[in-house]
């Protein structure tokens, strides 16, 4: 599974929308609302590099509203979350 973060500038006036129509997107987990030089920050998880440009460079980029993107590939995950769910077994 390759897990990107993508930077997103939006238009101010259109955050909720753009936000939302990024959600809905497949290969979209999450989107987060955010303080600072951007404007949201998407998490993408697919299986393969070339999903990762079919969901940001033909899909994301392309919602009305987005401004500006900037793409980070993580290459390990070290939070407790992921790692719990690595290796549940299903047992609570």
């Amino acid at each position: 599974m390759i897990t990107a973060i993508v930077f997103v500038k939006a238009d101010v006036a259109q955050i909720p929308e753009v936000a939302e129509a990024i959600a809905d997107l497949d290969g979209v987990s999450e989107v987060y609302s955010v303080t600072g030089q951007i404007d949201l920050i998407a998490l993408v998880r697919v299986r393969a590099h070339d999903d990762v440009a079919n969901v940001v460079a033909d899909r994301l980029n392309k919602v009305p509203g987005v401004q500006s993107t900037e793409t980070h590939i993580a290459f390990r995950a070290y939070s407790r979350h992921d790692l719990e769910s690595a290796f549940s077994v299903g047992v609570d």
